[in-house]
């Protein structure tokens, strides 16, 4: 298979891919050009336009194991982003992204394999067991200072949740949540959703999982607690009982939170999965599986 062979010019042609594409710490969000095409060009250093095929990218060199795309998620895997808990059944938004992005690099679904990584130290410094973590990991420039990114496969909104009836559920802005008990993950943009844009008076109460979180919701522990928006359809309506999503929001001014695949610092794969991204945007592909995993038809009322 031609990702196998690292023929010299092949390799000349990674050496300029890489150099001109490559994510920095100063850049690492998604390009909003629109340009790209499944025929990507990628511009050499000499200023000319090269082929860019993700399928010819990708090298054994560059993989945590040959001939083998390791993937890691946590455990457990939640619905929407993945379903029954299985992220090699290809099903779920997260699942089904992996299973195309490694189609498109030349990777069959028998040579996948799916690794558990914990969410909270998936992005810290040191070499990886994984060639890439899909996990609602969003790209942050702190955690991109030890870990590289892929460009943005999903914008994400935070949402508040709620119990029906409770004093959270009439919220209409963020101020109308400062005076109560908060909680999320730890290690999550929806904690520093909390402690940086909604700043409670109190401090937030912090859990080692979504699930705990929850569990604490519901035994009345805290007010609410905040989640991305899919993950929050979920939660409403399926882990809790007399759940309801109180509202979304933006937790940067002026920008979109993106969920990236998350690389160790300097894999010379991130180019190749973003160039299987770029083609699976532009061809509509991206988003007819978010169409099928994360169809959203409740209308959720924006937070300011």
């Amino acid at each position: 298979m031609r990702r196998r062979l690292a023929l010299p010019a092949l390799a000349a042609a990674s050496v300029l891919v890489l150099s001109a594409c490559a994510p920095t710490e100063e850049s690492v969000s998604a390009s909003d050009d629109g340009s790209t095409t499944a025929d990507a060009t990628a511009e050499g250093s000499d200023g000319s336009s090269e082929s860019a095929d993700p399928a010819a990218c990708v090298t054994d060199d560059m993989l945590t194991t040959a001939g083998t795309l390791t993937v890691g998620t946590d455990s457990p895997a939640y619905s929407p982003w993945f379903k029954g808990n299985d992220p090699t059944n290809g099903k779920g938004y997260e699942s089904a992204v992996a299973y195309e992005v490694a189609g498109r690099l030349g990777f069959s679904e028998d040579e996948v394999t799916w690794t558990v990584v914990p969410f909270n130290t998936s992005y810290a410094p040191g070499a990886k067991d994984f060639d890439f973590d899909i996990n609602q990991i969003s790209i942050t420039p702190q955690r991109a200072k030890v870990v590289d990114f892929s460009d943005g496969y999903y914008s994400a909104a935070q949402a508040v949740i709620a119990l029906d009836g409770s004093a959270a559920a009439d919220a209409t802005s963020l101020d109308d949540l400062k005076d109560l008990n908060l909680g999320a993950q730890t290690g999550t943009t929806s904690l520093t959703a909390i402690t940086d844009v909604i700043q409670p008076d109190s401090d937030p109460s912090v859990f080692q999982t979504t699930n705990a979180a929850v569990q604490a919701l519901q035994n009345g522990q805290v007010d609410a607690i905040l989640a991305d928006l899919p993950t929050a359809f979920y939660i409403s309506a399926v882990q809790l009982d007399g759940g309801t999503i109180v509202g979304q929001f933006q937790p940067e001014t002026g920008e979109t939170e993106e969920f990236g695949m998350l690389f160790a610092k300097g894999s010379s794969l991130v180019t190749c999965v973003n160039e299987a991204l770029a083609a699976m945007e532009d061809d509509g592909t991206l988003a007819a599986i978010e169409k099928k995993w994360l169809s959203d038809s409740v209308s959720v009322p924006e937070l300011d």
